[in-house]
């Protein structure tokens, strides 16, 4: 089952989205505002977001730029009145991966939201936590602007791990995420994790990778 966000200030077209989502068994939560609708996305994971462009507290294209700096790459969907090329070219710069005109059929709604909740936004270009950076587009990692000498597994779990953080990723997920159903015997990840911890806590450079007993791991500051 899909599960997605809205987000809209128009409660009679929002009900109807929601309940036409949910006929096509689409699990669909909402906020009626740009603000409520950027603290749904830090504090849970969709697999797609509907973001109207007008909303109050908080504008879609600022919603959908703040998303991006804080590493959210959820595929969003920019509801707008405009179908100017200026206003989309606007929308996609701001990390926008598709445009619908209002008003929609709703079974194009459907169809682009199954496209693009099969995938990552490509928008999200660094993910950032302190003084760590990882540039996704070039596939290399930086502490204190030091360029860190990581295997293709490390990079992977690193990317996992920056991508949830500050929450913890349990062992199970890593080593799905990295490894896929071939995977390698538990010790193997107990070495990735302790080369990728020697990497990450050189020279006098405060411990970001935490392990979490009983659960996994997690990428966080020791103030989170």
């Amino acid at each position: 089952m899909l599960n997605l966000l809205l987000v809209e200030d128009d409660l009679d077209l929002a009900t109807a989205v929601v309940d036409y989502l949910e006929l096509e068994d689409i699990q669909c939560d909402h906020a009626a505002n740009g603000l409520a609708g950027l603290n749904m996305l830090m504090s849970n994971d969709y697999q797609a977001v509907i973001l109207d462009l007008n909303l109050p507290k908080m504008d879609g294209l600022t919603v959908c730029k703040n998303m991006r700096e804080q590493g959210i790459d959820t595929p969003v969907l920019m509801l707008t009145a405009r179908d100017s090329l200026d206003d989309k070219l606007v929308g996609f710069d701001s990390g926008a991966d598709d445009y619908l005109v209002k008003p929609f059929a709703m079974e194009e709604l459907i169809v682009r939201m199954q496209v693009l909740a099969r995938r990552r936004s490509g928008q999200v270009k660094r993910l950032t936590l302190a003084d760590l950076e990882l540039d996704l587009q070039q596939k290399q990692a930086y502490r204190a602007k030091q360029l860190l000498k990581l295997s293709p597994t490390a990079w992977k779990i690193l990317e996992t791990l920056m991508r949830a953080s500050p929450n913890p990723v349990s062992r199970e997920k890593l080593m799905q995420s990295v490894w896929g159903d071939e995977q390698p015997d538990s010790n193997s990840l107990k070495v990735h994790i302790f080369n990728l911890r020697k990497q990450l806590g050189a020279g006098d450079a405060a411990p970001l990778l935490q392990t979490i007993s009983g659960i996994g791991f997690a990428l966080r500051t020791s103030t989170e």
